[in-house]
């Protein structure tokens, strides 16, 4: 049944609230009015459906408002991307900052916005249009194969980062409860000025369910920095749920691009054959100094037409 009192305080359907109530108003009179004369009823009945139907099409008009706008606010607008050093020592950390400068130099190449969040790009935030729905299926285990620089011998070396992509939304698709976050503060070792060892600025937050934490030291201010963690927070929470879920229906997973995990092998980097392999849609490209110099359009453009043809993925 259409409540119209959940919608009062929405200053976007304000109009057709105000149409809604007159149009009421019109309604009861005319009820009222066939009830004082009968010989009326006739004619306020007709009256009544050519209301009822405009109040169908206010109705109508105030719930399609508020539909789009439950989906832009969810709609991400920005992304997170965590990078961590896997398997293969110094290489591995190597790896990890040349995928993070990676993503960054597509993202400049884009136009976005990136700001770095933790020291030694950890942490970036991105913000521009459809990042997260250009870089969630980037999520996963990529893995380097190469000689290094240091390698005497010649011989080949196989080391692995995680990429881990959050979406940040205008408004979050859960809602923690204040009672399952832990909350500390500490003093920022980031950019700040005199400020830095004089206030504790830095914020912790721990999700007290799941053992999710958080750290935020990149902003100027403890509040900003308590914004930014809770948005964080918020995102890793979300995502550790669906994660969760994806686990218990995985056979309807078959139609996307891989699980999405952070465990998932999805990609490596072959340096001797001059080759990156997307292992979830068996396709190579060639060229691997430009795509880490940011070149991922074909990539990127490949993995989003396929899963919106719904290709199963092995």
């Amino acid at each position: 049944m259409f409540d119209i009192q959940q919608f009062r305080d929405n200053p976007k359907v304000a109009f057709f609230v105000g149409e809604y109530d007159r149009l009421q108003k019109e309604l009861a009179s005319l009820e009222e009015t066939a009830k004082e004369d009968p010989t009326l009823a006739e004619l306020a009945d007709e009256d009544k459906k050519t209301l009822t139907l405009q109040l169908e099409g206010v109705i109508k008009n105030i719930e399609d408002i508020v539909t789009e706008e439950a989906v832009v606010e969810s709609k991400p607008i920005a992304a997170i991307m965590e990078f961590r050093a896997g398997a293969g020592g110094d290489e591995a950390t190597l790896f990890a900052e040349e995928l993070a400068n990676m993503y960054m130099r597509y993202a400049e190449k884009k136009g976005w916005e990136v700001k770095i969040l933790s020291e030694g790009l950890a942490s970036l935030e991105i913000k521009g249009k459809d990042v997260y729905e250009e870089l969630q299926y980037e999520t996963g285990v990529h893995r380097v194969q190469r000689i290094p620089e240091t390698e005497k011998s010649g011989r080949v070396h196989t080391s692995t980062a995680s990429v881990a992509i959050l979406p940040i939304r205008k408004k979050p698709n859960i809602v923690i409860a204040p009672d399952d976050i832990h909350m500390e503060f500490s003093r920022s070792g980031g950019a700040g000025g005199q400020n830095v060892n004089k206030i504790e600025s830095a914020v912790r937050l721990v999700h007290t369910p799941t053992g999710i934490e958080v750290r935020s030291q990149s902003e100027r201010s403890q509040r900003g920095n308590r914004e930014k963690a809770m948005e964080i927070l918020s995102a890793k929470v979300e995502v550790h749920f669906e994660e969760e879920e994806a686990k218990k229906h995985s056979a309807a997973r078959k139609a996307q691009i891989g699980t999405g995990d952070r465990s998932e092998k999805i990609r490596t980097y072959n340096f001797l054959q001059d080759r990156v392999t997307d292992h979830r849609i068996k396709e190579s490209w060639h060229n691997i100094e430009g795509i880490l110099a940011g070149n991922l359009e074909p990539i990127i453009k490949t993995l989003r037409e396929h899963t919106s043809s719904n290709e199963a993925i092995a």
